[in-house]
């Protein structure tokens, strides 16, 4: 299988490249920037990797796939051309500005019947897989409340966002994993940040998710916190877990490691960042699961074998971007919204 990439900035460099380049079975055969800087940066790091001036040029050379990681602005139309070529596409989060354009990109892969997925790679973090299979398990009992949240220190992020802000950019994650856990929203409320220097971009936000079953997630994140609160923290009637800070695959992407370099060492938690299960006064480790991004590749090539389903369902990324649509219309009304029926007839 032959992949290409459109985008070598820190998602395209980091977060997908790597991971394209360790696929087994998988050819990563070229990127799409005109950056002679980030072309220096791509020839270094994968030698071999052609450079291309366009996605049009890329899909000349010859790709069964192609994964897009340019800024929002501007990515959909990029996800359709993919999609009007007939080439398979991958689409980084966030997924969309909003439903509409969302719904748009779905219908157009459905016409052309290709595949259309969405990179969300968190579903494969150590915490997340953890938490997972203690809920399955039923260790937690029967669960009332999911805290999720994402806070960092980071002034020059600020007003620097995808999809003007924190909220759709990070929120998409939280919001995926939430909706993976627990199931489908009944009312969204939201509150965001904003910086006098952004006014338009908010660097922070909090959500409450209601969900149909009865769980209820609390949903936050931040680039302006000096004191980050626990990456999760779920109580049921049996205990609660808890972690206290990010899956470790990120930093090792950054620092130039891969799951080609690290091979069986890739995505395992150092024994001092496992969580913790607690009720009353019992309190105990709970080794944390392997964290697992290249899953989400290993998934969609087999996808495209007609060997299971996308990673990622055009459904369930729509999902995501409604709620997200709906937590903004929250916040500027400063009210609970039913998901029922939504979008309303208000353009959001």
């Amino acid at each position: 299988m032959r992949i290409g990439l459109v985008g070598y900035g820190h998602g395209g460099r980091h977060f997908h490249a790597p991971l394209l380049a360790s696929l087994p079975g998988a050819r990563f055969v070229g990127v799409v920037t005109l950056s002679a800087e980030r072309r220096r940066l791509l020839a270094a790091e994968h030698p071999g990797v052609q450079a291309f001036d366009s996605l049009e040029a890329l899909i000349a050379a010859g790709v069964d796939a192609l994964v897009i990681s340019t800024p929002l602005e501007g990515r959909a139309a990029l996800v359709l051309a993919a999609i009007e070529r007939g080439v398979a596409v991958v689409s980084d989060k966030p997924f969309a500005h909003d439903a509409a354009q969302a719904q748009a990109l779905i219908d157009a892969a459905a016409r052309r019947q290709v595949p259309l997925s969405v990179y969300m790679n968190r579903r494969w973090d150590s915490d997340f897989l953890t938490l997972r299979k203690l809920i399955d398990a039923g260790a937690l009992g029967r669960v009332s409340r999911f805290e999720s949240r994402v806070e960092r220190y980071l002034p020059q992020a600020v007003g620097n966002a995808s999809g003007g802000g924190f909220l759709r950019d990070l929120g998409s994650h939280l919001v995926d994993q939430a909706l993976q856990l627990f199931g489908p929203v009944a009312r969204v409320y939201a509150e965001l940040q904003y910086a006098e220097q952004a006014p338009t971009c908010d660097y922070g936000f909090f959500l409450a998710l209601s969900h149909a079953n009865g769980v209820v997630s609390h949903l936050s994140g931040s680039c302006l916190q000096n004191c980050p609160g626990p990456r999760l923290r779920v109580s049921g009637s049996a205990g609660c877990y808890t972690v206290e800070g990010l899956d470790g695959q990120e930093d090792a992407l950054v620092a130039g490691l891969s799951p080609y370099s690290e091979g069986e060492r890739w995505g395992v938690e150092e024994h001092r960042r496992w969580g913790w299960f607690e009720q009353g006064e019992v309190r105990e480790r709970v080794a944390s699961e392997r964290g697992d991004w290249p899953q989400f590749y290993k998934q969609w090539q087999a996808a495209l074998h007609g060997q299971g389903p996308l990673p990622v369902s055009p459904a369930q990324a729509l999902a995501t971007t409604r709620i997200l649509d709906a937590a903004r219309l929250s916040a500027q009304r400063g009210q609970v919204l039913e998901m029922a029926g939504f979008p309303g007839p208000e353009s959001i």
